[in-house]
């Protein structure tokens, strides 16, 4: 049997690529599926399925293009709506690749549609079989039951789906069964997912704080309170989802843009999408330009921090790191790239824009500022806030930012902090947007003000 995880780290989802015998199959696939075809051609395997556990709202799928270029079904859940050809699966039904049979559970929960697949081998009956849970059950959590797969289902409505599907499917397998979610720790699609990526139903019964034992109406309060917003983008991504995307190699590709051009882009509604380093960022910008690095997880921030389907001009520290960026987006659906610049502040300034410099501070030098009157906006999580935030900060998540009514006053100079210095960076871009000018990030974020032992205020009340 040939047994391959693709992990995408950037969005924490798990794909899987299983075979034997000549065939294989693709499970959950991302919309990039060129690494599908060459591992199965390099097993010297044919891709024979591709399945669906549900239709994903935190990434847009390869399904269309890997069966386009396969001819391989695609097989998805029967209480699945697609605009593409689909073939149906329920609750008993088999799928054979080669020698492995792929049973299929139905366990709706996350989405109605949602299903488990239950791999076995017929050539190898000793082998222990791999169960790849799509969303239902995570390492160390259970899928959320709020999100855009439960359209015309109320949250309550899912937690018992998902219950059902856990007590009545899942744990009714033996323990030593290997589990397989399509994510892991930072997807949003759960509230507590460990960095493991593989576990087994024993364990899972053991330490996963959702299987221990409750009542399904206990189960169902905890499933739906304290759930933080679902970011906005993922209501799209299902739709597209839905429809089918198109192969990424009908994307243009990406034009220069000269400086000049800036100015007239940003006003025609073009949003200046900048993607180095904060650092970098914060030593020379365009002024209301965007910031979400590469190097953190720049797809799922763009999809959190701008409204889908607004055009994007790229900024990137080298000309290979547009296609890098537009790639990245392409996986969230993000295809209205019209052209990207690398950065130049000395064309920007001879081209009359406006550029802009943000102090990195020190938390020492944050506090120096602090105590001269700047104002401090916390632009954590409301859980990140309650677990401890700087004596006096205000608080306002930065996906609320673009929203408006921010509790700070404009013409006060203000400090921006989060974890780490890369959401706050972002925020940097927001803010000025809306009037600021005078700004500092705090480098480094509550790691490096933890990290100088510097007064924490706990617990907290957000604003």
């Amino acid at each position: 049997m040939l047994f391959q995880p693709f992990y995408l780290s950037c969005l924490s989802h798990g794909s899987y690529l299983i075979g034997a015998r000549g065939q294989a199959a693709v499970i959950d696939p991302q919309r990039d599926v060129d690494q599908y075809l060459a591992a199965a051609e390099a097993a010297g395997l044919t891709i024979t399925a591709i399945i669906e556990t549900h239709l994903h709202a935190d990434f847009v799928s390869g399904h269309q293009e890997l069966s386009a270029r396969t001819g391989a079904p695609i097989y998805v859940g029967r209480r699945t709506e697609t605009g593409f050809a689909a073939e149906r699966l329920t609750d008993g039904d088999e799928v054979t690749v080669g020698t492995l049979v792929l049973h299929v559970l139905e366990t709706p929960g996350h989405t109605p549609e949602g299903i488990s697949l239950l791999v076995t081998d017929k050539a190898q009956p000793e082998m222990i079989p791999k169960l790849f849970t799509g969303d239902t059950l995570f390492i160390g959590d259970v899928g959320r039951p709020d999100l855009a797969g439960g359209k015309g289902f109320t949250p309550q409505d899912m937690a018992g789906m998902l219950y059902d599907s856990l007590h009545d499917k899942i744990l009714t397998l033996p323990d030593a069964v290997e589990v397989y979610p399509a994510h892991g720790a930072g997807s949003s699609c759960g509230r507590a997912i460990s960095d493991e990526r593989v576990s087994t139903i024993g364990l899972q019964r053991q330490t996963n704080y959702a299987l221990q034992p409750m009542s399904r109406e206990a189960f169902i309060a905890l499933m739906t309170e304290n759930l933080a917003a679902a970011p906005a983008y993922f209501a799209h991504n299902a739709a597209l989802n839905r429809q089918g995307a198109p192969a990424l190699a009908e994307l243009p590709t990406l034009p220069p843009v000269a400086a000049a051009a800036f100015a007239g882009q940003q006003a025609g509604g073009i949003t200046v999408l900048d993607g180095r380093d904060a650092d970098v960022y914060a030593d020379a910008h365009l002024a209301g330009s965007l910031n979400i690095g590469l190097d953190g997880r720049f797809a799922s921030w763009v999809g959190t921090l701008i409204p889908f389907g607004t055009p994007l001009l790229l900024v990137v520290a080298a000309t290979a790191d547009a296609a890098v960026a537009q790639q990245r987006l392409a996986r969230v659906g993000y295809d209205r790239v019209v052209g990207y610049a690398v950065a130049n502040a000395a064309e920007w300034q001879a081209a009359g824009l406006d550029v802009r410099t943000v102090p990195s501070l020190t938390p020492a030098e944050a506090t120096d500022r602090i105590n001269a009157d700047w104002q401090l906006l916390d632009v954590r999580q409301p859980a990140e806030f309650a677990a401890g935030h700087v004596q006096g900060a205000i608080h306002h998540p930065v996906d609320r930012l673009a929203q408006g009514g921010i509790p700070i006053r404009a013409e006060r100079p203000t400090v921006v902090i989060c974890g780490s210095g890369y959401r706050s960076s972002a925020a940097i871009g927001l803010l000025e947007q809306q009037g600021f000018r005078d700004l500092a990030n705090v480098a480094g974020g509550m790691a490096a003000w933890q990290a100088a032992a510097l007064p924490i205020a706990m617990p907290a009340v957000a604003v």
